[in-house]
C-alpha cells in the first residue's frame, strides 16, 4: 500500500516540474507585464505545491511551515507588483 502512495507522490511531483518549466516560459516570454505577473504567482503556487508534496514524501512538517511562509510573502509581493503596474502607491 505504501508502495502505491509513494508512487503516486513521484507522479505528482514529476507531473508539477513539468507544469512548472512551462510556467517559467511564460514568466520569461509573456507578451506583457500582467502576463508575467500572473505567471509568477501561479509558478509560486506550484512551488508551494511542490514543497507540500515533498514533506509528505520525507515526512518533514518544516516544509509545510516553510511553504505557508512563501504564500504570505507572496501574496504580498503580487499585491505590490500589481499595484507598481497600475501606478498607484502602495498606500492607496
Amino acid at each position: 500500500m505504501m508502495d502505491a502512495f509513494q508512487t503516486f507522490l513521484l507522479a505528482a511531483l514529476f507531473g508539477l516540474v513539468v507544469s512548472l518549466c512551462l510556467v517559467f516560459y511564460r514568466v520569461l516570454r509573456g507578451p506583457t507585464a500582467p502576463d508575467r505577473v500572473l505567471a509568477g504567482d501561479t509558478a509560486v503556487s506550484m512551488i508551494v505545491a511542490l514543497m507540500v508534496l515533498l514533506g509528505v514524501y520525507h515526512e518533514e512538517a518544516i516544509m509545510l511551515d516553510v511553504a505557508l511562509l512563501l504564500v504570505f510573502l507572496s501574496f504580498i509581493g503580487t499585491l505590490a507588483i500589481s499595484k507598481y503596474l497600475e501606478k498607484r502607491g502602495l498606500g492607496d
